[in-house]
């Protein structure tokens, strides 16, 4: 990983050897394929997608390369990652085997739909009355005399 932050995501992926290079623009490719309406960003020194909220990172390391869909993104999608070592929040690509663009793809159309329903005028309605009666002082009930 670059150690200093990198200030847009060519900037992220230029230092990194050919091969690696190749596979960062392919995976970034793919995700602009899926969310062609996502802002591009570093985020936490990492490429990022947003759009209603970060929809997935990515970043590369020594042996592989880090995709990082949030929990959600990789428990809907747990089956097919199987041939893959993943955890809570994330899923490593080796860089000695080829990466499941499709899957990505698959991942990320899921995530825009997760953010998008998380966004909906009903939602966003539904968040702000809960915040708004958590923050209302609770009136007093007993007389005074």
């Amino acid at each position: 990983m670059p150690a200093k932050k990198a200030p847009d995501v060519d900037a992220y992926i230029a230092p990194f050897p050919t091969e690696i290079r190749a596979r960062l623009k392919d995976l970034r490719a793919a995700i602009r394929r899926a969310a062609p309406d996502a802002l591009e960003k570093i985020s936490y020194r990492m490429p990022a997608y947003a759009l209603c909220g970060t929809l997935v990172w990515f970043a590369a390391f020594e042996n592989h390369i880090g995709f990082y869909p949030g929990a959600s993104g990789v428990k809907e999608f747990a089956r097919r990652l199987r041939a893959f070592h993943y955890a809570k929040g994330s899923v490593q690509f080796p860089h000695d085997r080829p990466i499941p663009f499709d899957l990505i793809a698959d991942i990320v159309a899921f995530r825009v739909k997760e953010n998008l329903a998380r966004y909906t005028p009903d939602a966003v309605a539904k968040r702000r009355a809960a915040r708004a009666g958590a923050r209302t002082p609770k009136r007093r009930t007993t007389k005074r005399r």
